[in-house]
């Protein structure tokens, strides 16, 4: 069974794998290289599968490093001739033999974290994020920048029906990454919140540590990020290139959190600074430098740096909610899925606002 874009069932009388048929797909060939969008034959879900028929996905950042191959430790994960994408939303159209809570028709999310194992000491003290046997969605197994993806049945999310596929699929990285960084810093009513990057995932993470109860303030380069910040809820918006600007966050005492949403090291050096004493850096964002701060600073301050590996099941399911309940909502741009090259170098380039997602007319839709 196959699904127009209004989600209504289009009837097949074969399995899709059966007739040998061909889906458009945009391949790493070789990093360091343009993906080449082409056919490659719909590949085929294993017992414990469920086939997608893509609606959308959405580009992260961690993307654009792995295909550019700037990132040795996900550089050794990655499979040749890869499919990327790991923002998935779409229609199950096929399930495999073992799986029985999901049915043809669903419609579901695939995130990074393609599976786990479930009986090792991560996975038993809720942090399957960390499994060491885990599996990477758009790394080691194909993703969802094709009209058709394989996701572990066991990790496809069901989408909330308020939410769209477009608005849903930039949660299932961006979303759910900021809201473990903020939740497992302890951020809540009376916490001021630093936010350092209004991007694809900064502008995600204002709303989640609004809806968490911090006083929010944005920090960036640009104006027009700082105005949007505002709107979604930030008390204060400083331009991170103005002088004044360390002054102001320090007369207010300092930040009890600052997240690192950019890939700049330069963001780093300047969040470390405006954090109060005892405060929490979440490292989010990935520069390709290392970070270096000096033992006697973070001793000095009793500072604490964390990091947050995208997210759990239990994770994504308190973001879905809180995007169902109208309190987190990515700001999209769409795409079609042959203009990724287009795209990957606007986000080099720093000169995409809130989150590009691909979408994929599907050739296959009107049989």
């Amino acid at each position: 069974m196959l699904f127009n874009r209004m989600g209504r069932i289009v009837k097949r009388s074969r399995a899709l794998s059966a007739l040998g048929v061909t889906m458009k797909a945009a391949i790493l060939h070789d990093v360091g290289q343009s993906l080449s969008v082409e056919e490659v034959p719909v590949p085929s879900p294993k017992p414990d599968e469920v086939l997608i028929q893509v609606e959308a996905c959405g580009v992260c950042h961690s993307d654009l490093h792995i295909a550019d191959g700037d990132q040795p430790m996900l550089k050794s994960l990655t499979k040749q001739r890869l499919i990327l994408g790991h923002e998935v939303v779409g229609r199950v159209t096929k399930t495999g033999d073992a799986v029985d809570h999901l049915k043809v028709g669903d419609r579901v999310g695939a995130a990074w974290l393609h599976a786990s194992c479930g009986v090792c000491e991560q996975c038993l003290e809720g942090l399957e994020n960390l499994c060491r046997k885990g599996v990477i969605t758009g790394v080691m197994v194909d993703g969802g920048y094709a009209e058709f993806m394989c996701a572990r049945a066991s990790h496809a999310m069901l989408i909330p029906p308020s939410l769209s596929s477009v608005e849903a699929a930039p949660l299932f990285c961006a979303g759910v990454t900021v809201y473990r960084a903020l939740h497992n810093a302890g951020v809540g009513s009376g916490k001021r919140v630093a936010v350092v990057g209004v991007g694809g995932l900064g502008h995600l993470a204002v709303q989640v540590a609004t809806a968490f109860g911090a006083e929010v303030i944005a920090l960036d380069v640009d104006e027009s990020k700082l105005a949007l910040a505002r709107q979604l809820g930030a008390s204060i918006a400083l331009n991170v290139t103005d002088p004044e600007t360390l002054k102001t966050i320090r007369k207010l005492g300092g930040v009890h959190v600052a997240v690192v949403t950019s890939a700049a090291k330069a963001a780093y050096d300047s969040a470390f600074k405006y954090l109060r004493p005892a405060g929490t850096l979440c490292v989010v964002g990935l520069p390709a430098e290392a970070l270096v701060f000096s033992a006697l600073s973070i001793v000095g301050a009793e500072a604490r740096i964390v990091g947050a590996s995208v997210g759990t099941r239990e994770d994504l399911r308190a973001v879905l909610q809180l995007a169902a309940e109208g309190k987190l909502r990515c700001h999209t741009e769409e795409q079609p899925l042959d203009q990724v090259n287009q795209v990957f170098e606007r986000m080099r380039q720093g000169q995409i606002s809130g989150r590009v997602v691909l979408t994929c007319q599907s050739k296959h839709h009107n049989h």
